[in-house]
């Protein structure tokens, strides 16, 4: 009889499975910033070819939203893509699916909705934000 391993009640199938999920939602998200990257380097090339003046021109202030707007969320994308890949660490150390808080499983749930989470829902809740 062998010992039960220590990645979280993963069997071999199943931590396979979730590999290919993290790999598929890291496929995604490099796609994002690819798209978010164009659009942003888009509104960059636009701008310089005009002469923008942000307090005088009406259209200067919508345009430095947008631009803030797509960075804004250019860095949540690479953020997740940094968490997608701290799981897929995490899953070959055998700790996914374990509370980095508390070191409790993390609810089916939760990872289901949140692949790249790594808190449990109580010690997310206990951030401060």
């Amino acid at each position: 009889m062998s010992e039960p391993s220590s990645d979280a009640g993963f069997p071999p199938i199943e931590r396979a499975s979730v590999r290919e999920r993290l790999a598929a939602e890291r496929a995604g998200t490099n796609a994002q910033i690819a798209a978010l990257s164009r659009d942003f380097d888009a509104i960059v090339e636009a701008n310089a070819l005009v002469a923008v003046d942000d307090e005088h021109d009406p259209e200067g202030s919508s345009t430095a939203f947008e631009r803030a707007h797509v960075a804004a969320l250019l860095a949540q994308a690479r953020d997740h893509l940094a968490e997608l890949d701290r799981a897929l660490e995490r899953l070959e150390r055998g700790d996914y699916g374990r509370c980095e808080g508390c070191g409790e499983p993390i609810p089916a749930e939760r990872l289901e909705a949140r692949p790249a989470a790594s808190t449990c829902v109580r010690c997310a809740a206990a951030r401060p934000r």
